[in-house]
């Protein structure tokens, strides 16, 4: 049995598909409300606050992966995150689960310098500190030998479905509605993206992986990393058309979260935007050279054609 803790995300579903593609059957999907992907996965409705509904949606787990995710709001994140993590690896000691643990890259440093998996953390932010704390939090697990588990790390989404993502909604999902694309802080900065079937293609053979347990691994991104200046270039060749873009500077968001808490709990991220964003995902290449990754054109094209 393999199991999902927060199902029906565009991660999750990504992972069910390729789970059940190409390692088993046996998936059960745990949420408030888990929709089913396939006929025969399994529904747990599961409160993962709740340690004993936790425990319970994880029995008989031999994978679990923590897929959560919640709205951008840090109030939220500080009171249920830790918990929800807690929960989970309690669980999955009392079961002798193995735990994947999906993680991004708000903890690490606000510059320009390569981040790999021994990136030393530097949280900047109420939503960055949480961050850093959760992947603390198991991280001490890990290397007091309580649990068998792996950090799965990602960083600015990019992809189909519901996908979501500061680039996404400002840059791509524009274009697609034939409006000017809003590019926050620098067009010619290179950006980092992952395309988040990939994210949960590259997770799931982690998780099926034994040996790659107990360690951090970066997910597999493009190595040609563009800027957005030269992602919209792609973009207008693919779409046969001219594009127009606009630079958003980051008085703009400051004065729009003094009306909008969206804006004003992005407004923590914007400085990672003004310079370089290089996510270095060499050592996944490296150990598994056979997972394909796509590149920056083959997602714009998908994406402009969905």
């Amino acid at each position: 049995m393999q199991t999902v803790l927060g199902a029906n995300g565009q991660i999750a579903d990504e992972l069910v598909r390729e789970l059940h593609r190409a390692y088993t059957r046996d998936i059960r999907l745990v949420s408030r409300n888990p929709r089913p992907i396939h006929p025969s996965d399994e529904l747990v409705p599961a409160d993962l606050m709740d340690a004993e509904a936790t425990s319970a949606a994880v029995a008989g787990s031999d994978v679990v992966y923590l897929t959560v995710g919640l709205p951008m709001d840090s109030a939220l994140w500080e009171d249920r995150f830790p918990t929800m993590l807690a929960h989970t690896i309690a669980a999955c000691r009392t079961h002798g689960s193995r735990l994947v643990f999906f993680d991004n890259t708000y903890m690490y440093p606000r510059t320009a310098a390569p981040q790999t998996e021994e990136t030393a953390f530097e949280p900047v932010g109420r939503k960055a500190s949480v961050r850093a704390h959760l992947a603390t939090m198991l991280l001490t697990e890990m290397a007091a030998g309580t649990i068998e588990a792996v950090i799965c790390r990602a960083p600015e989404f990019y992809g189909p479905g519901k996908t979501q993502s500061l680039t996404n909604s400002a840059v791509f999902d524009r274009i697609r509605a034939g409006r000017r694309a809003l590019v926050p802080l620098s067009a010619h900065t290179r950006r980092t993206l992952i395309w988040t079937p990939d994210a949960s293609r590259a997770m799931a053979r982690i998780g099926n992986t034994p040996e790659a347990y107990g360690r951090t691994w970066h997910l597999p991104c493009d190595p040609n990393r563009l800027t957005y200046a030269e992602m919209i270039d792609v973009a207008a060749e693919v779409a046969g058309r001219r594009i127009r873009y606009t630079t958003l500077p980051r008085w703009v968001f400051r004065l729009g979260g003094l009306v909008n808490a969206s804006v004003r709990e992005v407004e923590e991220l914007l400085p990672r935007y003004a310079q370089d964003n290089v996510f270095d995902s060499s050592a996944f290449a490296a150990r598994f050279p056979d997972v394909p990754v796509t590149t920056y054109r083959e997602g714009i094209t998908r994406l402009l054609a969905g």
